[in-house]
């Protein structure tokens, strides 16, 4: 049942995997491209004030920008939303049974609400997603880690808190257990943010000797929507997974019980 499983979280991926490349392509590209010729325009003005610089160019990272922005995108976006596929499935068949009598396709939807709160909307808060020339280099490594803690403490909060609400519900009732779970974790999640630093590397105004702005800081409107359009391409991934995995799982498993009822 579980390899059965798997592989429906897998088609499901596929399907969540070209639905969230479209939309990346429209809404998400043209941000990137603003965000390269911002920084293209900062290293003319560094060399024009003899600083140096460095620009993506057509070729950047040894890639046009036509492979980057189709083929480039649509196999990240693709091998992503197939993992997160598989990785739902497999909790799927944990979680199903176990948490309540509830059907396979709103299980599938709660999964799917959770992960993507847990997983990409909470860490956003904390370390949202940044576009091209709007990070450094020489922090890339500890931005991706701190990234990658607030994710794994921000899924475990996340169980815990749906463990602490399970053990709740008989003293409390099922409504107030949730609200008290819910509580904790929100509570749990600004501690953590609170305690992890913070990473702000918008770029600001360049300057010149005698304090003239030569180059404007980076545009407020992209930076907004690139993250607004990143978290549009998330809610897209999961509700494409919760969808067609919950419809997916239901005929198996109605297709199971029928093989097996006396």
């Amino acid at each position: 049942m579980e390899k059965h499983l798997i592989g429906r979280g897998l088609l499901a991926g596929v399907v969540a995997g070209v639905l969230a490349f479209l939309f990346a392509r429209v809404f998400v590209e043209p941000q990137i491209e603003q965000a390269i010729a911002y920084e293209d325009g900062v290293g003319a003005a560094h060399e024009a004030l003899g600083h140096g610089g460095h620009s993506h160019g057509e070729a950047g990272g040894g890639f046009s920008r036509a492979i980057q922005m189709n083929i480039g995108m649509g196999l990240g976006v693709l091998l992503f939303a197939v993992a997160i596929g598989a990785l739902f499935a497999v909790v799927f068949a944990v979680a199903y049974g176990r948490v309540g009598d509830i059907s396979a396709r709103l299980l599938a939807l709660y999964l799917a609400g959770g992960m993507l709160l847990s997983l990409y909307v909470v860490p956003f808060l904390k370390y949202p997603a940044s576009p091209p020339a709007l990070s450094l280099d020489e922090t890339i490594r500890q931005r991706t880690l701190l990234y990658l803690l607030m994710v794994v403490l921000s899924a475990a909060l996340l169980v815990g808190a749906v463990v602490l609400g399970r053990r709740l519900a008989d003293r409390l009732g099922n409504w107030n257990a949730a609200l008290a779970a819910a509580g904790a974790y929100v509570v749990a999640v600004a501690v953590v943010m609170l305690a992890l630093p913070t990473i702000d590397e918008t770029p600001g105004p360049l300057v010149d000797d005698a304090g003239d702005i030569i180059f404007g800081g980076f545009p407020a409107d992209v930076l907004y929507e690139f993250r607004l359009f990143s978290l549009g391409t998330q809610v897209v991934i999961y509700a494409a997974i919760g969808l067609v995995f919950g419809a997916l799982a239901a005929r198996l498993l109605e297709r199971e019980r029928v093989v097996t009822a006396p």
